[in-house]
């Protein structure tokens, strides 16, 4: 079977588009962490916004390979979440919504492409299901942390570390600003678990 008349070429479309507006959202996401101070959630945001936007770059280089010309349209039938509003914690539990929604639909994916023997593109979508399972714990945290008011703070000392300066110190509650470079709580980095 070639790729171009097979259900992986359209799951690929498909996987592409759904990582595009991905990153588009998170980096909608990310300006509200930004604008409401907390420097160090957006950093960690943008991280996933370029993985994401690695793995569209992984999804068109396949599509790509299906035809020597160009590919001047895929009809593709398909829903995309658009619930973001313009409220961070919100937006963090729709994030971690989102990135389980991915996880399932990439393991259908890898199915698929595994039954109509694309190996390669089904070991793609496996790996893009292990990555998106982090993130999906990633935004989990963070929506955790802000909920809970423990995103700088905890029962126990920890090391606390400046994004921006580097100073670190050990203690319950990380500074409200920083002692040597006088950089808001918010540049201060976000202890996540692996």
């Amino acid at each position: 079977m070639q790729l171009k008349d097979s259900n992986t070429y359209i799951n690929l479309a498909k996987a592409y588009a759904g990582e595009c507006m991905a990153l588009t959202r998170y980096k909608f996401v990310s300006y509200g962490a930004q604008t409401e101070g907390y420097k160090a959630m957006s950093n960690l945001i943008n991280d996933v916004i370029y993985n994401e936007f690695q793995h569209a770059r992984m999804l068109y280089t396949f599509i790509q390979s299906a035809d020597k010309g160009t590919i001047n349209n895929i009809d593709i039938h398909s829903g995309f979440p658009f619930k973001e509003k313009w409220n961070l914690l919100d937006n963090l539990k729709f994030a971690a919504d989102d990135e389980e929604a991915e996880v399932e639909v990439y393991g259908s994916f890898a199915k698929v492409a595994h039954d109509e023997g694309f190996r390669d593109i089904a070991g793609l979508f496996e790996n893009l299901q292990q990555v998106e399972s982090c993130h999906q714990k990633l935004f989990t945290q963070l929506y955790n942390q802000l909920k809970n008011d423990t995103m700088y703070k905890s029962d126990t000392p920890v090391k606390w570390k400046c994004g921006d300066c580097g100073y670190e110190s050990t203690s319950k509650e990380a500074w409200q600003q920083c002692p040597l470079c006088q950089a808001v709580q918010g540049a201060v980095l976000i202890n996540i678990e692996d």
